[in-house]
């Protein structure tokens, strides 16, 4: 089995991914990445897992070039470009696509969709790390949704609290997606496909699953089930 998985930028972050999505299992994890400008290696992959990482252009989403914590540096539009590509790609393919934090955002920007660019003070407090040490709230998961029957059917209760280092959230839903998870304040945290009929996995989450055992987090399953689901969908 090979997973494709785009490079977050950081090489410890990067092995954070491959860890939690090997887990114990026989599983080839292949690093997507704009630099390397190897599209073509997710022609050879069952599964694609879209990860974390910087502020996406805004021109992508008719956004605010100027606002709040905008990158100093700049945004990395070939990276914006060659994710959308890959992205694209899996679904022509028919294979399971999980995003993570930025992954979400991206999906959702993907399907015409646009982003809240800044959280603000308020917000800020609930949901953006500080000095690289992960914020921790709540999250509603909501009932009948796929995120739902995943997390709520393996351990009964459909609440829990995730890590979140994130300023942006979705602000108008993409096309064809839906909420399946909010933070206590209302942040969307979770989207899947609406209309799952006759389409591949797809699950979004605004947290990091892949470093929540890092953190201590107790809550496994909100995300080692959710990677055991994802690995599943590959393999039917």
């Amino acid at each position: 089995m090979r997973v494709g998985l785009t490079y977050t930028g950081t090489e410890w972050k990067h092995e954070n991914y491959v860890k939690w999505i090997k887990a114990d299992e026989d599983i080839e994890v292949v690093r997507l990445d704009a630099e390397l400008a190897n599209l073509h290696e997710m022609q050879e992959c069952d599964g694609l897992v879209l990860s974390g990482g910087v502020d996406i252009d805004p021109e992508l989403y008719d956004g605010e070039l100027s606002y709040t914590k905008a990158p100093v540096d700049g945004w990395q539009t070939e990276r914006d470009l060659f994710e959308q590509a890959t992205l694209q790609l899996a679904w022509e393919m028919g294979v399971p696509v999980l995003g993570v934090c930025r992954g979400l955002q991206l999906i959702n920007v993907s399907l015409n969709g646009n982003l809240i660019q800044d959280l603000g003070a308020s917000g800020d407090e609930v949901h953006e790390g500080v000095a690289g040490v992960d914020k921790e709230h709540g999250v509603s998961l909501q009932p009948g949704s796929l995120l739902w029957s995943i997390v709520t059917g393996a351990r009964g209760r459909d609440t829990g609290v995730v890590n979140s280092a994130h300023h942006q959230a979705i602000n108008q839903l993409g096309e064809g997606l839906k909420v399946n998870c909010r933070a206590e304040d209302g942040t969307i945290e979770g989207i899947e496909w609406a209309e799952p009929g006759g389409r591949p996995f797809l699950l979004a989450v605004q947290w990091h699953p892949e470093r929540m055992y890092v953190n201590g987090f107790a809550d496994g399953f909100l995300y080692r089930a959710i990677r055991d689901q994802f690995i599943n969908a590959i393999k039917k």
